[in-house]
């Protein structure tokens, strides 16, 4: 019944976004855990919201500790399906604003309680770079930041689709505020209000607090920077250990843009991050972010750049293809929206539907999530200036179900109109640049540690 349950979400949070397609519970479950054999019709999407919510309100998930490196076993139990339904309903709402604001108002939000892992990564040799940790179950990648004269660490997600940063304030009685971490005037000697107010969309709901200006220690510089206190905060930040945003968008925000303050703060040779995420199968995390300069025990080969696509500020850069095992499936010339702060890959359902017509035994009954045979473990690839990146079966297919298939976690959704969204899945499998003085995002292939490449 969960499952089902959490099918009529999705379709709420589907359909908020661009209400394209209807969706009928009882013939689509493509998630691990399976699905009920219970039945209903799906008479009109108002019905559905209603049922959904309610459905929303009876899932319960399991709680997390905060804790180093875990096994396999002890990953959280939450199925592909909730995490799915989340990453749609967050995504529609980050990026609100190539939505209309009736498609806005229709997106609605949950309650649940839960505590956090904490699987911290190695410190960097680095100057100017800070360890990532995550969740154990590479859903989210977050780093420490810290606040103030007293340098208060608090987590941050690293989100290179964000323009905004923002923590959680000591005023928040939100229920997600009073589960993390806070920031507040006791907390720092050099805190000033601006007496100005951010808000940023989140659907029906919102984060909104307060601008201050103090300083900001992170990977190894020190500046002033204006940020977000927020004294209100969505609850579906219930359910990520970080405790605010750190937004590293070229695109300007509620707040200060990060990436001109580091710049004007003149601490940095060049205006470029570079990001390497772990695999938390993989072994020791050993994730890293750094700044003005990329790590070179961390990737191999040469670094190849596309220059950004639009006009924008955003992280997005024209594709020139897709493969799956040689096979060819389209979408040159769209552009590809790199964010690590998204779990999963989306694209426009047309050119998901080609690319997963080369996986024999591939199916799909909504044109969003395909089944795939568990043994499809041939390269998956994604190429940008003429350089293919290959995407390892860890990270696109799903583990087996219960029922003994598996999912693609390439899913056929537009989170932006015409354009794809390559989130961690991507992320994982290669070496990541993002030059804001150039405008443009280089990548490379990744140099593994000696304990991955035995397994």
């Amino acid at each position: 019944m969960r499952s089902t349950l959490v099918l009529a979400q999705l379709s709420l949070f589907l359909t908020s976004v661009h209400a394209f397609f209807p969706w009928d519970v009882s013939e689509h479950c493509p998630f691990e855990g399976g699905c009920s054999s219970h039945k209903r019709e799906l008479k009109d999407q108002d019905a559905l919201g209603s049922d959904a919510v309610d459905a929303i309100k009876a899932i319960n998930f399991p709680g997390f500790h905060v804790g180093p490196q875990i096994t396999k076993e002890s990953l959280t139990e939450e199925s592909e399906s909730e995490r799915l339904a989340r990453e749609v309903q967050r995504l529609s709402r980050k990026y609100a604003r190539f939505q209309s604001a009736a498609i806005r108002e229709r997106a609605s939000k949950s309650k649940r309680q839960s505590l956090y892992r904490i699987v911290t990564a190695a410190d960097t040799t680095l100057k100017t770079a800070a360890a990532v940790a995550q969740d154990g179950t590479d859903f989210s990648y977050f780093a420490q930041v810290k606040l103030g004269s007293k340098e208060k660490p608090l987590w941050m997600l690293i989100d290179t689709g964000a323009g905004t940063s923002w923590v959680m304030g000591s005023s928040c009685t939100s229920p997600a505020c009073e589960k993390h971490g806070s920031y507040g005037p006791t907390d720092s000697d050099t805190y000033k209000p601006k007496g100005e107010t951010f808000a940023v969309a989140y659907g029906s709901g919102s984060v909104k607090g307060d601008k201050i200006t103090d300083t900001v220690s992170f990977a190894g510089m020190k500046f002033d920077f204006e940020f977000g206190v927020a004294n209100e905060t969505s609850d579906d930040f219930n359910h990520f250990p970080f405790d605010g945003i750190l937004g590293l968008s070229m695109a300007g925000g509620e707040t200060e843009n990060f990436m001109q303050v580091v710049k004007s703060s003149g601490q940095l040779p060049a205006n470029i991050f570079c990001v390497y995420l772990n695999r938390a199968a993989d072994g020791p995390n050993t994730s890293e972010i750094s700044f003005g300069t990329c790590n070179t025990d961390k990737y191999t080969g040469n670094i190849t750049y596309t220059g950004v696509g639009n006009d924008n500020g955003d992280w997005a850069i024209p594709l020139d293809g897709i493969q799956y095992d040689g096979l060819k499936s389209g979408a040159a010339g769209k552009l590809a929206y790199v964010d690590t702060g998204t779990s999963y890959v989306f694209g426009p359902q047309t050119d998901v539907a080609a690319f997963h017509k080369n996986i024999p035994g591939s199916t799909s009954d909504d044109g969003t999530t395909y089944k795939v045979p568990c043994d499809s473990n041939k390269d998956v690839t994604y190429t940008f200036s003429g350089v293919s990146y290959v995407i390892s079966p860890k990270d696109w297919r799903s583990s087996p179900a219960a029922d003994g298939t598996c999912t693609s976690n390439i899913y056929g959704h537009e989170v932006v109109a015409g354009a794809w969204l390559l989130g961690d899945v991507f992320l994982k499998n290669v070496y990541a640049v993002f030059d804001k003085d150039q405008k443009r995002i280089g990548m490379s292939s990744l140099l593994l540690p000696f304990y991955r490449l035995r397994c």
